[in-house]
Protein backbone atom coordinates (compact mmCIF):
# COMPACT_ATOMS: atom_id res chain seq x y z
CA UNK A 1 0.00 0.00 0.00
CA UNK A 2 2.96 2.67 0.65
CA UNK A 3 5.71 1.58 -2.18
CA UNK A 4 2.70 2.19 -5.16
CA UNK A 5 2.47 6.12 -4.00
CA UNK A 6 6.14 5.80 -3.54
CA UNK A 7 6.55 4.68 -7.53
CA UNK A 8 4.20 6.83 -8.77
CA UNK A 9 5.74 9.86 -6.78
CA UNK A 10 8.98 8.76 -8.52
CA UNK A 11 8.13 8.27 -11.99
CA UNK A 12 6.67 12.02 -11.54
CA UNK A 13 9.88 12.88 -10.95
CA UNK A 14 11.28 11.45 -14.34
CA UNK A 15 12.98 7.96 -12.42
CA UNK A 16 12.49 4.10 -13.85
CA UNK A 17 10.86 2.40 -11.16
CA UNK A 18 11.05 -1.88 -11.40
CA UNK A 19 8.69 -3.01 -8.93
CA UNK A 20 9.16 -6.82 -6.89
CA UNK A 21 7.42 -8.20 -4.73
CA UNK A 22 7.91 -11.91 -3.02
CA UNK A 23 5.19 -14.40 -3.35
CA UNK A 24 3.03 -14.46 -0.15
CA UNK A 25 -0.63 -15.23 0.08
CA UNK A 26 -2.14 -11.18 0.99
CA UNK A 27 0.94 -9.30 -0.66
CA UNK A 28 -0.10 -11.35 -3.66
CA UNK A 29 -3.29 -11.08 -3.55
CA UNK A 30 -3.70 -7.27 -2.63
CA UNK A 31 -1.78 -6.28 -5.81
CA UNK A 32 -3.98 -8.02 -7.97
CA UNK A 33 -7.16 -6.49 -5.87
CA UNK A 34 -5.41 -3.05 -6.31
CA UNK A 35 -4.76 -4.04 -9.70
CA UNK A 36 -0.62 -3.20 -8.92
CA UNK A 37 2.16 -5.09 -11.19
CA UNK A 38 5.50 -5.87 -9.65
CA UNK A 39 7.03 -8.42 -10.65
CA UNK A 40 7.47 -11.66 -8.21
CA UNK A 41 10.89 -12.71 -7.16
CA UNK A 42 10.82 -15.49 -4.51
CA UNK A 43 8.19 -16.88 -1.93
CA UNK A 44 7.76 -16.43 1.50
CA UNK A 45 9.37 -18.81 3.40
CA UNK A 46 6.41 -19.68 5.69
CA UNK A 47 6.93 -20.46 9.43
CA UNK A 48 9.78 -22.84 9.68
CA UNK A 49 12.91 -21.60 10.22
CA UNK A 50 14.78 -23.56 7.85
CA UNK A 51 12.48 -23.01 4.89
CA UNK A 52 12.71 -19.20 5.77
CA UNK A 53 16.42 -19.27 5.56
CA UNK A 54 16.36 -21.46 2.04
CA UNK A 55 13.60 -19.11 0.95
CA UNK A 56 15.98 -16.26 1.16
CA UNK A 57 18.70 -18.23 -0.16
CA UNK A 58 16.75 -18.29 -3.09
CA UNK A 59 15.17 -15.43 -3.48
CA UNK A 60 18.86 -13.79 -2.87
CA UNK A 61 19.97 -15.08 -6.02
CA UNK A 62 17.14 -14.94 -8.62
CA UNK A 63 17.52 -10.85 -6.65
CA UNK A 64 21.34 -10.85 -7.82
CA UNK A 65 20.34 -11.83 -11.60
CA UNK A 66 17.88 -9.03 -11.57
CA UNK A 67 20.28 -6.44 -10.50
CA UNK A 68 22.33 -7.60 -13.04
CA UNK A 69 20.02 -7.26 -15.44
CA UNK A 70 18.46 -3.72 -15.30
CA UNK A 71 21.45 -2.42 -13.02
CA UNK A 72 19.78 0.01 -10.63
CA UNK A 73 21.11 3.27 -9.47
CA UNK A 74 18.90 2.93 -6.26
CA UNK A 75 17.29 0.07 -4.19
CA UNK A 76 14.38 0.70 -1.67
CA UNK A 77 12.81 -1.65 0.85
CA UNK A 78 10.55 -2.32 3.72
CA UNK A 79 13.47 -4.23 6.06
CA UNK A 80 13.53 -6.46 2.86
CA UNK A 81 17.27 -8.83 3.83
CA UNK A 82 17.65 -10.00 0.58
CA UNK A 83 17.70 -7.04 -0.99
CA UNK A 84 19.62 -4.88 1.64
CA UNK A 85 21.90 -8.00 0.83
CA UNK A 86 21.76 -7.89 -2.55
CA UNK A 87 22.58 -4.17 -2.62
CA UNK A 88 25.00 -4.10 -0.44
CA UNK A 89 27.25 -7.27 -2.69
CA UNK A 90 26.94 -5.34 -5.80
CA UNK A 91 27.57 -2.00 -4.02
CA UNK A 92 24.15 -0.28 -4.79
CA UNK A 93 23.05 2.02 -2.41
CA UNK A 94 19.76 0.99 -0.38
CA UNK A 95 17.18 2.88 1.56
CA UNK A 96 15.81 1.29 4.18
CA UNK A 97 12.07 2.42 4.94
CA UNK A 98 10.87 0.50 8.49
CA UNK A 99 8.91 1.14 11.64
CA UNK A 100 9.06 -2.25 13.70
CA UNK A 101 12.63 -2.21 15.71
CA UNK A 102 10.55 -4.67 17.67
CA UNK A 103 11.28 -7.08 14.63
CA UNK A 104 15.15 -8.00 15.58
CA UNK A 105 15.64 -10.91 12.91
CA UNK A 106 15.01 -8.34 9.75
CA UNK A 107 16.63 -5.64 11.60
CA UNK A 108 19.73 -7.20 12.33
CA UNK A 109 19.99 -8.55 8.67
CA UNK A 110 18.84 -5.47 6.96
CA UNK A 111 20.08 -1.96 9.46
CA UNK A 112 23.56 -2.16 9.08
CA UNK A 113 23.54 -2.14 5.22
CA UNK A 114 21.47 0.76 4.87
CA UNK A 115 22.62 3.28 3.21
CA UNK A 116 19.56 5.75 4.88
CA UNK A 117 17.01 4.39 7.22
CA UNK A 118 13.71 6.13 6.86
CA UNK A 119 11.17 5.92 9.05
CA UNK A 120 8.50 7.77 11.56
CA UNK A 121 9.33 10.42 13.79
CA UNK A 122 8.16 8.86 16.96
CA UNK A 123 10.23 5.65 17.07
CA UNK A 124 13.71 7.37 18.65
CA UNK A 125 16.79 6.76 16.63
CA UNK A 126 18.17 4.51 19.47
CA UNK A 127 15.43 1.99 19.04
CA UNK A 128 17.47 1.43 15.41
CA UNK A 129 21.00 2.87 16.13
CA UNK A 130 21.79 -0.67 18.00
CA UNK A 131 21.78 -2.38 15.14
CA UNK A 132 24.45 -1.19 13.66
CA UNK A 133 23.39 2.46 12.14
CA UNK A 134 24.95 5.76 12.88
CA UNK A 135 22.34 8.38 13.76
CA UNK A 136 23.52 10.52 11.00
CA UNK A 137 22.45 8.09 8.45
CA UNK A 138 18.43 7.73 10.21
CA UNK A 139 16.09 9.90 8.32
CA UNK A 140 12.74 10.87 10.38
CA UNK A 141 9.37 11.67 9.06
CA UNK A 142 6.76 13.46 11.24
CA UNK A 143 3.91 10.47 10.34
CA UNK A 144 3.10 6.65 10.32
CA UNK A 145 3.54 4.97 7.27
CA UNK A 146 -0.38 3.89 6.23
CA UNK A 147 -0.80 7.95 6.57
CA UNK A 148 0.43 7.34 2.30
CA UNK A 149 -2.43 5.45 1.84
CA UNK A 150 -5.09 6.89 3.91
CA UNK A 151 -4.75 10.61 3.26
CA UNK A 152 -6.93 10.75 0.13
CA UNK A 153 -8.54 7.40 0.87
CA UNK A 154 -12.19 6.74 -0.63
CA UNK A 155 -13.77 3.81 0.44
CA UNK A 156 -15.83 1.17 -1.55
CA UNK A 157 -18.94 1.49 -0.34
CA UNK A 158 -20.04 -1.73 -1.80
CA UNK A 159 -17.62 -3.64 0.54
CA UNK A 160 -20.14 -4.67 2.72
CA UNK A 161 -22.76 -6.12 0.00
CA UNK A 162 -19.40 -7.90 -1.50
CA UNK A 163 -18.73 -9.92 2.08
CA UNK A 164 -22.93 -10.63 2.30
CA UNK A 165 -23.01 -7.96 5.30
CA UNK A 166 -25.85 -5.88 6.09
CA UNK A 167 -25.66 -2.21 7.47
CA UNK A 168 -28.66 -2.42 9.62
CA UNK A 169 -26.62 -4.88 12.09
CA UNK A 170 -23.18 -3.28 13.67
CA UNK A 171 -19.76 -4.83 12.26
CA UNK A 172 -17.25 -6.02 14.77
CA UNK A 173 -13.66 -6.78 12.45
CA UNK A 174 -11.14 -9.05 13.77
CA UNK A 175 -7.49 -9.57 12.72
CA UNK A 176 -5.43 -12.18 13.63
CA UNK A 177 -1.56 -12.24 15.22
CA UNK A 178 1.46 -12.42 12.46
CA UNK A 179 2.23 -15.91 13.61
CA UNK A 180 4.72 -16.31 11.13
CA UNK A 181 6.86 -13.81 11.67
CA UNK A 182 9.94 -14.56 13.56
CA UNK A 183 9.83 -11.84 16.41
CA UNK A 184 6.78 -14.00 17.49
CA UNK A 185 7.50 -17.89 16.34
CA UNK A 186 7.39 -20.23 19.75
CA UNK A 187 6.03 -16.96 21.56
CA UNK A 188 2.20 -17.32 20.99
CA UNK A 189 0.18 -19.67 20.37
CA UNK A 190 -3.24 -18.38 17.42
CA UNK A 191 -5.58 -20.37 20.11
CA UNK A 192 -4.42 -17.82 22.72
CA UNK A 193 -5.10 -14.66 20.44
CA UNK A 194 -8.53 -14.06 18.19
CA UNK A 195 -10.25 -17.49 18.75
CA UNK A 196 -11.46 -17.19 22.23
CA UNK A 197 -12.91 -13.32 21.85
CA UNK A 198 -14.66 -14.80 18.84
CA UNK A 199 -16.09 -17.59 20.60
CA UNK A 200 -17.37 -15.50 23.91
CA UNK A 201 -18.46 -12.66 21.34
CA UNK A 202 -20.61 -15.20 19.77
CA UNK A 203 -21.74 -16.40 23.23
CA UNK A 204 -22.78 -12.71 24.26
CA UNK A 205 -24.04 -11.20 21.36
CA UNK A 206 -24.83 -14.06 18.21
CA UNK A 207 -26.82 -10.93 16.09
CA UNK A 208 -23.13 -9.37 15.67
CA UNK A 209 -21.47 -9.56 12.23
CA UNK A 210 -17.98 -10.87 12.79
CA UNK A 211 -15.59 -10.53 10.16
CA UNK A 212 -12.27 -12.36 10.79
CA UNK A 213 -9.31 -11.17 8.46
CA UNK A 214 -6.66 -14.40 8.68
CA UNK A 215 -3.52 -14.18 7.42
CA UNK A 216 -1.96 -17.55 6.21
CA UNK A 217 -3.95 -20.53 4.61
CA UNK A 218 -3.75 -22.54 8.14
CA UNK A 219 -5.57 -19.83 9.94
CA UNK A 220 -8.37 -19.96 7.73
CA UNK A 221 -8.73 -23.79 8.12
CA UNK A 222 -8.67 -23.58 11.88
CA UNK A 223 -10.70 -20.69 11.68
CA UNK A 224 -13.21 -22.48 9.46
CA UNK A 225 -13.38 -25.64 11.61
CA UNK A 226 -13.78 -23.90 14.89
CA UNK A 227 -16.78 -21.12 13.63
CA UNK A 228 -18.48 -23.30 10.94
CA UNK A 229 -20.45 -20.45 9.23
CA UNK A 230 -21.07 -18.58 12.45
CA UNK A 231 -18.18 -15.42 11.50
CA UNK A 232 -17.81 -13.94 8.14
CA UNK A 233 -14.30 -15.37 7.35
CA UNK A 234 -11.95 -13.95 4.68
CA UNK A 235 -10.69 -16.50 3.01
CA UNK A 236 -9.27 -13.59 0.18
CA UNK A 237 -8.02 -10.64 0.58
CA UNK A 238 -10.34 -7.68 0.75
CA UNK A 239 -9.69 -3.87 0.83
CA UNK A 240 -9.15 -3.60 4.70
CA UNK A 241 -9.56 0.50 5.01
CA UNK A 242 -12.59 0.09 3.39
CA UNK A 243 -14.30 -2.84 5.54
CA UNK A 244 -12.60 -0.64 8.62
CA UNK A 245 -15.10 2.92 7.05
CA UNK A 246 -17.90 0.62 8.13
CA UNK A 247 -16.64 -1.32 11.20
CA UNK A 248 -17.92 -0.04 15.22
CA UNK A 249 -15.32 -1.75 16.73
CA UNK A 250 -11.73 -3.19 15.78
CA UNK A 251 -10.05 -6.22 17.59
CA UNK A 252 -6.48 -6.61 15.62
CA UNK A 253 -3.55 -9.04 16.96
CA UNK A 254 -1.30 -7.20 14.55
CA UNK A 255 -0.08 -4.06 13.82
CA UNK A 256 -0.66 -2.25 10.54
CA UNK A 257 -4.51 -2.83 10.32
CA UNK A 258 -4.31 -1.53 14.39
CA UNK A 259 -3.04 2.15 12.97
CA UNK A 260 -5.07 2.37 9.84
CA UNK A 261 -8.34 1.96 12.15
CA UNK A 262 -6.90 4.29 14.59
CA UNK A 263 -6.43 6.87 12.14
CA UNK A 264 -9.67 6.25 10.20
CA UNK A 265 -11.61 7.03 13.44
CA UNK A 266 -12.48 3.57 14.27
CA UNK A 267 -12.71 2.71 17.62
CA UNK A 268 -9.93 0.43 17.99
CA UNK A 269 -8.30 -2.33 20.74
CA UNK A 270 -5.18 -4.25 20.30
CA UNK A 271 -4.38 -7.97 21.43
CA UNK A 272 -1.43 -8.18 20.23
CA UNK A 273 0.33 -10.82 21.65
CA UNK A 274 3.77 -9.61 21.84
CA UNK A 275 4.73 -6.62 23.71
CA UNK A 276 3.57 -3.20 22.28
CA UNK A 277 5.33 -1.88 19.33
CA UNK A 278 6.92 2.11 19.62
CA UNK A 279 3.85 3.39 17.30
CA UNK A 280 1.40 0.83 19.35
CA UNK A 281 2.62 2.46 22.41
CA UNK A 282 2.44 6.09 21.03
CA UNK A 283 -1.20 5.50 19.64
CA UNK A 284 -2.11 4.39 23.07
CA UNK A 285 -0.89 7.23 25.08
CA UNK A 286 -2.67 9.31 22.51
CA UNK A 287 -6.02 7.60 23.48
CA UNK A 288 -6.58 6.26 19.77
CA UNK A 289 -5.91 2.26 20.64
CA UNK A 290 -7.31 0.53 23.74
CA UNK A 291 -4.64 -2.43 24.81
CA UNK A 292 -6.32 -5.61 26.59
CA UNK A 293 -4.96 -9.11 26.26
CA UNK A 294 -7.91 -10.71 28.08
CA UNK A 295 -10.36 -12.09 25.86
CA UNK A 296 -13.29 -11.23 28.99
CA UNK A 297 -11.84 -8.05 29.09
CA UNK A 298 -11.62 -7.90 25.43
CA UNK A 299 -15.07 -9.03 24.98
CA UNK A 300 -16.75 -6.40 27.62
CA UNK A 301 -14.39 -3.73 25.78
CA UNK A 302 -16.39 -4.46 22.11
CA UNK A 303 -20.03 -4.87 23.47
CA UNK A 304 -19.64 -1.56 25.28
CA UNK A 305 -18.02 0.40 22.23
CA UNK A 306 -20.84 -0.83 19.77
CA UNK A 307 -24.17 -0.39 22.54
CA UNK A 308 -22.79 3.57 21.89
CA UNK A 309 -21.13 2.92 17.98
CA UNK A 310 -21.41 6.72 16.96
CA UNK A 311 -20.56 8.56 20.04
CA UNK A 312 -17.01 6.04 19.94
CA UNK A 313 -16.59 6.58 16.60
CA UNK A 314 -17.18 10.60 16.95
CA UNK A 315 -14.92 10.77 19.54
CA UNK A 316 -12.31 8.56 17.74
CA UNK A 317 -12.23 10.36 14.66
CA UNK A 318 -11.69 13.73 16.53
CA UNK A 319 -8.93 12.23 18.21
CA UNK A 320 -7.76 10.76 14.95
CA UNK A 321 -8.24 14.15 12.81
CA UNK A 322 -6.07 16.24 16.32
CA UNK A 323 -2.63 13.38 15.03
CA UNK A 324 -3.15 13.59 11.19
CA UNK A 325 -2.79 17.32 10.91
CA UNK A 326 0.38 17.27 12.55
CA UNK A 327 1.42 14.79 9.44
CA UNK A 328 3.74 14.97 6.41
CA UNK A 329 3.48 13.06 3.65
CA UNK A 330 6.38 10.36 4.29
CA UNK A 331 6.49 9.79 0.39
CA UNK A 332 8.14 13.05 -0.31
CA UNK A 333 10.85 12.01 2.44
CA UNK A 334 11.63 8.70 0.85
CA UNK A 335 11.54 10.95 -2.89
CA UNK A 336 13.79 13.32 -1.42
CA UNK A 337 15.78 10.54 -0.14
CA UNK A 338 16.37 8.67 -3.58
CA UNK A 339 17.32 12.18 -5.78
CA UNK A 340 20.50 12.48 -3.12
CA UNK A 341 21.75 8.96 -4.51
CA UNK A 342 20.14 8.69 -8.24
Amino acid sequence: MFFPKLSDNLEKRGHQVTATTRRYREVTELLELKGIEAMVVGEHGGKDLSSKLKASAQRTLELTALFEEIEPDVSISFLSPEMARVSYGLKVPHILIGDSPHAEAVARLTVPLASRLLTPKMIPKKAWTGYGIASERIVQYNALDSYVWLKDFKPDQGILEKLGLHESRPVVTVRTAETFAAYLLGKTQEETSVFPIVRKLLEKRSALQIVVLPRYTEQINALRDSFRGRVTLCESVVDGPSLLYHTAAFVGAGGTMNEEAALLGVPTLSCYPGEPSLVEKCLITKKLVRRETDPEEVVKWTLKTVSKAERERKRQTEKARRLLETFEDPVDAVAREVERFA
